[in-house]
């Protein structure tokens, strides 16, 4: 039966398999086609992207929803200028970070909850200006943090 044939039925026509067995069978077949198909629906200007959908101007990116002009990130969500960032979430100008939210240039970070300007910190929320979890002057941090992407090859 076709798209448009299962589409006219009626919801009480449709077949829904009732028994565990069948039913996880079938949400397995379905979890796997969706993973295996590598298109990018309602995205613009993305190139080499896979299974992400309405992003703009994104590259190497998988499995991302609404993020723009990202490198290299992997499931995060209304993320902007992001680059190798993993699971983040409404974050901008971060670098390497993951599993992170609501927080702007991160490098290295995890675990990140409304930041900002951060570097190698872990399981922050509500800071600024921090190096390994421990805070600076603006200062400071910016002279520091030119240090530490130097020596670290950033």
């Amino acid at each position: 039966m076709g798209k448009e044939a299962a589409a006219k039925k009626r919801p009480e026509e449709l077949s829904i398999p009732m028994s565990k067995r069948a039913f996880l069978e079938e949400f397995n077949r379905l979890a796997r086609q969706a993973s295996s198909e590598p298109g990018n629906p309602g995205s613009y200007g993305c190139a080499d992207c896979e299974r992400c959908t309405g992003c703009m101007f994104c590259d190497g990116c998988v499995t991302c929803y609404r993020c723009t002009h990202c490198h290299g990130c992997t499931e995060c969500n209304h993320c902007t200028h992001c680059s190798e960032c993993r699971s983040c979430n409404g974050c901008a100008y971060c670098v390497q970070s993951e599993l992170s939210s609501g927080s702007n240039y991160l490098v290295l970070c995890r675990n990140m909850s409304d930041c900002n300007y951060c570097f190698g910190c872990v399981g922050l929320s509500k800071k600024d200006f921090h190096i390994l979890n421990q805070p600076f002057s603006r200062t400071e941090y910016f002279k520091l943090v030119e240090k530490l992407k130097r020596e670290l090859g950033l």
